[in-house]
């Protein structure tokens, strides 16, 4: 089974209890760099160089780090959003992830179940998105389908993972949202 290089428990447990700090622990502020160099919806045809490749990198890890401090160290979710659609790789599985995060945080429920399907399109065994996904689910009152959320993070990076961990406190309610 693959496990999710996010921290994601830590910035899942922040969101739900309400404090940045904790928030910043469950995300992951070390996202998987897109494979391609040029973001999603770019027209460019010409070769890219190493360099070319390692600059856009370089660069979309501080845009995403930027859009991460927004949202879970400011609460500052429009700005976060804004900054993330910046970056161009909407179809990237963490930038989705934090996207539906940051919608869902705002109330934006259909909006934030976009961007979970689009992050779990990208990487169907993302923990992240999995957990938050079952979060949403149990905002909208269907702890049924979270607890099947919850059982993927299970499969995906066991019970001990913060994901796994920080869902299970949602769905027991020993945990705030």
């Amino acid at each position: 089974m693959r496990k999710t290089p996010l921290l994601a428990a830590v910035i899942f447990a922040a969101a739900v209890s309400g404090a940045p700090e904790f928030a910043a622990a469950m995300g992951s502020n070390n996202p998987t760099p897109p494979q391609s160099s040029k973001p999603s919806g770019s027209t460019t045809t010409k070769q890219k160089t190493k360099k070319d490749k390692s600059g856009s990198a370089k660069d979309f890890l501080d845009r995403y780090h930027a859009a991460y401090a927004l949202i879970y160290d400011k609460g500052d979710f429009e700005g976060g959003i804004t900054a993330l659609r910046a970056t161009g790789y909407d179809d990237n599985a963490d930038v989705a992830t934090l996207l539906g995060y940051a919608c869902r945080k705002l109330g934006r429920y259909a909006d934030a179940k976009y961007w979970y399907d689009k992050a779990l399109a990208a990487d169907p065994n993302h923990a992240l998105t999995w957990s938050y996904y079952g979060m949403w689910h149990a905002e909208q009152g269907n702890v049924l389908k979270a607890k099947d959320d919850l059982e993927k993070v299970r499969l995906i990076c066991g019970t001990e993972c913060k994901e796994y961990v920080a869902l299970k406190e949602v769905i027991d309610g020993t945990r705030t949202y």
